[in-house]
């Protein structure tokens, strides 16, 4: 994980940490949007991991969709 995607990855983990024993597992996806954003972030770095992970906690809502729902898988890039 690069330098900037570890500081990105810090907030998640607080949550993890604090809030989410309180909240409950509610999630309407699977993997949680944590586990998602972490994930996420380590696979694709800081840009895109975390916008992966925004896009996802945007789509968590109550007219939303829910089941499984990977982080896409890193694309080759033939320059």
């Amino acid at each position: 994980m690069s330098p900037f995607a570890y500081i990105l990855s810090l907030p998640v983990k607080a949550y993890r940490l604090v809030f989410s024993p309180w909240v409950g597992w509610h999630c309407r996806y699977q993997p949680t949007c944590s586990a998602y954003a972490l994930e996420a972030l380590e696979k694709h770095g800081a840009i895109k991991g975390g916008w992966l992970a925004l896009r996802r906690i945007a789509r968590c809502n109550r007219w939303g969709r829910c089941g499984y729902d990977p982080v896409p898988e890193r694309r080759n890039r033939i320059l």
